[in-house]
């Protein structure tokens, strides 16, 4: 039956081809692709369609499209030159391309009424997908040489409504675009689209939204049952891509899920799945294999152990010296893993160790507990992981704006006599005043959930503020840290709060050293669910399907946004199977559990899509006096050693100047902006779509000036790459060595009179591992960040683009232009972190902050600013 319709198919390309007169004029071109492996022919049928497509000499099939001349026998697109093969499927000519890429040759036949072509359709008659480069006709009578960068997958023709078309690379707004190529700009818009029904298949265009109801599994039962985020006000949420899977059996509002074992086939729109040549594919087979085989071995390896660290030498033994690995969890390692996978994560050896690379954190052996430090406590808050939140204070007691209709005496109790000794001579007054008083504050986030955290998880946490006193060599000190818990208040919510100051020796040391340890808590956290996924994976998904449903790759703006984009769909709907689902890797050990994503619906109440803007944040946060508007206000940073500000800074204008030269090149009016259907169609679809649930928001830019689309794919460009790169590429580093950034406390503080204070006396250290994540939670910790902190062999960095990406000059001098400053800020990164004036930037742990340097190296480099949210 296959082979029938594959053979009547052939039938009707061989009549194209044979029915037209062949002319004496000739264009020469040259296709890049590669092939999808042999391997993955999975039947006889298309193996045999694939031959007799070739022995016919149509497989592959090409037809010019004039950008010339309309011809209204075909709709008034553009005239179609004659069907023309590719030659030669089986044989590449040489020499052989990089990775795996294939070169063929195509001879078009070519007439003066065909004109210059500006587009190319193309057939694959084969049985099976290839992944299409580039295409290059040369010496076109009228034009020279042509360019099509394509970057796509062609799956069989039979599976699209309409032919694949191609277009060259010149950038067109839609009222330049050639008469006979509009229609086929237009039908390609339509086929990305699609019709919003039906589950969609691997081989889909289509780009579509669909709210996060894809979390939970209630079909095993109410305990994994999730809210749908999104669609409401309780819990507001960005759209995500539609797969159009079917509801599950219990609720039918909830989307069913994959079972584990086919996680790598979720629907993602193909040009959006990772690279056949990127790392990230074996992150995908890592993370898989994680859920599937490593977390139950992890299981098995804390069964064979006392199921708890009791020292922090156990714990650096993880590093430095491994753990012996039981002999009969050595031969279930064999049997249920494959071998590449077990050296992966459980580096054995011919000493059969659990051992993982040393995190920079502890990896100068000359101050091991250097992470310990008050200062280096104070410095990851502008230098580390999540160097997004600490705020001026402007108010003493620090004061709640949570609701007065529900919550009761949620203010701070900290008081002058707790924090005043140790101002360097300064009082409260005179700290607030000079600007030298700083909070992170995880009040108001936490307190609403806190009862259901710790009634109906494993947590046992508190709300916490943490006030810091900026000192005059530029460092931060903490000097008091506040947790809190709710109490009963009538019908209203109060707060029990319990101050702690620095304290170094004894039991009051640990004690402080425990109450650090709940901050950093709600700190990774915030980070994780906040500042991390939130605030760049999942905001920036809507502009990656809105930019592909309305923008043309023709389009301007789409081709300066769209290497930002590049596999975040992928690693978003990977994070929706396996991390921050029901019961995930980010339930089991991050201190919200199973409130997570619902909490970060509910910070996300507050986002504001300007305020994402570096500038306007750090204003937002109080952290420059005035505003900046260009490198020249850096001096209006409060915390001038601030290396994330200081840096994401030259960045940020680096993005901004490039965007402004790029955008005024083809808007030369703001007018331009406003009649652009296209523009406005993206802008609308954003907002009252990808991000509906704040449709009616005063602050969305209206783009109806240049300064708008400016700012806009400024702010886009940011979180897609510096933003991103600043919150996960350092995770292994500081994150790695889990007692550094603990990401769930077990225990409460222990009190006098309690049982558990004689044991702080006696072994401080086990309570401090009692208290905070387990073993097991730590070691599934570990073995994530070190999947999520890799660069991937093939990163695209920020301002790298694809050869002849367009045929403009002024946008390639200004690209050009781009990358030379961020040269520079590599080498003005490079020397702030040999000042030794300046103690930010290296910090008592000696690790260079260099997150913010543009680019990186494979691995755990703990460097690079990759164009787009890839991992």
């Amino acid at each position: 039956m296959i082979i029938g319709g594959v053979l009547n198919s052939v039938g009707n390309v061989v009549k194209d081809i044979t029915s037209v007169n062949k002319s004496s004029t000739t264009i020469t071109g040259s296709v890049v692709l590669v092939k999808k492996n042999v391997l993955d022919l999975t039947s006889v049928a298309s193996t045999v369609a694939d031959g007799v497509f070739e022995l016919l000499g149509s497989g592959v099939t090409l037809q010019l499209v004039s950008a010339e001349n309309p011809d209204p026998a075909n709709g008034d697109g553009g005239k179609l030159g004659k069907l023309e093969a590719l030659e030669y499927w089986n044989l590449t000519f040489t020499p052989p391309l990089a990775g795996g890429d294939s070169l063929y040759k195509v001879t078009f036949e070519w007439d003066e009424e065909l004109g210059v072509p500006g587009a190319i359709i193309l057939r694959n008659n084969h049985a099976v997908e290839f992944f299409l480069k580039t295409i290059s006709l040369e010496d076109v009578p009228g034009a020279g040489r042509l360019h099509f960068v394509c970057n796509s997958w062609v799956y069989p023709d039979r599976q699209y409504k309409v032919p694949r078309v191609f277009f060259a690379n010149k950038t067109y707004l839609p009222h330049e675009m050639p008469a006979a190529l509009r229609k086929y700009r237009e039908q390609e818009l339509m086929a990305l689209r699609g019709d919003g029904t039906g589950e969609l298949k691997q081989g889909d265009r289509v780009y579509d939204y669909a709210l996060y109801n894809d979390l939970g599994d209630p079909d095993k039962g109410a305990q994994l049952a999730r809210p749908v985020l999104g669609g409401s006000t309780q819990y507001p949420y960005p759209r995500r891509g539609r797969t159009g899977r079917p509801p599950s059996r219990t609720d039918p509002n909830t989307e069913s899920r994959l079972f584990v074992l086919n996680v790598l086939n979720i629907y993602v729109p193909r040009d959006e799945q990772f690279g056949h040549l990127k790392l990230s594919d074996f992150i995908v087979y890592n993370l898989k294999g994680l859920v599937n085989q490593i977390i139950p071995l992890l299981k098995a390896f804390v069964n064979f152990t006392p199921n708890e660290f009791d020292s922090f030498k156990d714990v650096d033994n993880l590093y430095f010296n491994g753990i012996p690995l039981p002999t009969d969890l050595i031969n279930q390692l064999g049997s249920n893993i494959p071998l590449e996978m077990m050296q992966e994560f459980f580096r054995t050896d011919g000493q059969q160790l659990l051992k993982y690379p040393v995190p920079k954190v502890i990896d100068d052996r000359n101050n091991p507990v250097a992470w310990r430090t008050d200062e280096e406590f104070g410095r990851e808050m502008i230098a580390g992981l999540n160097p997004l939140l600490i705020c001026l204070l402007t108010e003493f007691p620090p004061a709640s704006k949570l609701d007065p209709e529900v919550y009761i005496n949620q203010h701070s109790s900290i008081t002058k006599e707790d924090i005043e000794y140790n101002l360097d001579g300064l009082t409260v007054e005179e700290a607030l005043s000079s600007k030298r008083l700083f909070i992170l504050d995880h009040h108001d986030t936490l307190m609403p959930y806190l009862g259901k955290i710790n009634d109906n998880t494993e947590a046992k946490t508190y709300a916490s503020r943490t006030i810091l006193f900026l000192r005059g060599d530029g460092t931060l000190k903490p000097v008091a840290i506040e947790l809190s818990l709710p109490k009963p208040e009538g019908d209203k919510i109060g707060a029990v709060n319990k101050v702690y100051t620095p304290a170094e020796h004894g039991v009051e040391g640990w004690i402080w050293q425990l109450a650090k340890a709940f901050v950093t808590v709600n700190d990774s956290g915030h980070h994780q669910l906040v500042s991390h996924w939130l605030n760049t994976h999942a905001v920036l998904e809507p502009f990656v399907i809105a930019t592909n449903r309305q923008l043309s790759v023709v389009h301007p703006i789409y081709k300066l946004l769209h290497p930002h984009f590049r596999d975040t769909m992928t690693i978003n709907a990977l994070a929706r199977e396996l991390l921050i689902n029901a019961d995930g890797i980010i339930e089991t050990t991050f201190c919200p559990g199973k409130y997570s994503l619902e909490m970060s619906s509910v910070i996300y109440k507050s986002w504001n899509f300007l305020e994402q803007a570096l500038p306007n944040d750090l204003k937002k946060r109080g952290i420059v006096d005035g505003d900046i508007n260009s490198l020249e206000d850096l001096d209006r940073l409060l915390i001038k050693d601030y290396p994330y500000a200081v840096d994401g800074l030259k960045i940020w204008f680096a993005i901004e100047k490039w965007v402004r030269d790029y955008c005024s090149f083809y808007y030369k009016t703001d007018e331009m902006v406003q009649q652009d259907p296209e523009l406005q169609s993206w802008w609308k679809e954003l907002r009252e779509v990808g991000h509906g649930d704040k449709k009616n928001e005063p602050w969305w830019p209206k783009m109806q000036n240049r300064e708008d689309l400016i700012q806009s794919c400024s702010t886009i460009i940011w979180c897609a790459s510096a933003l991103h790169a600043a919150v996960n590429y350092g995770q292994y580093a500081y994150g790695g060595y889990f007692p550094n950034r603990p990401t769930l406390s077990r225990r409460f503080m222990p009190e006098k009179g309690t049982p558990e204070y004689p044991e702080l006396e006696n072994n401080p250290e086990k309570v401090f591992f009692r208290t905070m994540s387990s073993q097991l939670q730590s070691l599934t910790v570990i073995t994530v960040l070190e999947t999520l902190s890799n660069h991937a062999s093939d990163e695209a960095y920020l301002g790298e683009r694809f050869p002849d990406w367009t045929t403009d000059a002024v946008p390639l001098a200004a690209s050009e232009a781009f990358n030379k400053r961020l040269a520079e800020i590599e080498g003005e990164i490079l020397s702030m972190n040999l000042d030794k004036k300046l103690k930010n930037r290296v910090g008592p742990v000696n690790i260079p902050y260099n997150l913010l340097h543009p680019t990186g190296e494979p691995g755990i480099s703990n460097k690079g600013i990759p164009n787009s949210i890839s991992i």
